[in-house]
């Protein structure tokens, strides 16, 4: 009996959701409104897909679902913006200063 098992059909993602065109759509307007965007691939885990993180000089921030790695560096490419993979070089300095000062304003 498999009550529990999870048919996967072809071309599905786990999770079950690959980025859509808002996200898409998000991903590119972060880039055009801000300066010094970066983006980072950060891998699918076993609760997450494949993500793209794109911060911005000043550390600001925004993550969206993206359908792999080479689809990452694609968007990146289109968008004339460096990518790297988060694994490699970590999360910069700067995104975690944000952070911090968002932290502190709402405190």
């Amino acid at each position: 009996m498999a009550w529990f098992r999870r048919r996967r059909q072809s071309g599905s993602v786990p999770g079950g959701r690959q980025a859509h065109r808002a996200d898409l759509d998000h991903l590119e307007e972060f880039v055009r409104s801000r300066r010094g965007v970066e983006a980072f691939i950060e891998p699918r885990t076993t609760v997450t897909e494949t993500t793209v993180l794109l911060i911005a000089h000043d550390g600001e921030w925004t993550r969206r679902r993206i359908d792999s790695p080479e689809g990452a560096r694609r968007f990146a490419h289109k968008m004339a913006i460096p990518v790297y993979d988060i694994q490699l070089v970590g999360y910069p300095q700067r995104m975690r200063d944000y952070n911090e000062r968002r932290k502190r304003a709402a405190g």
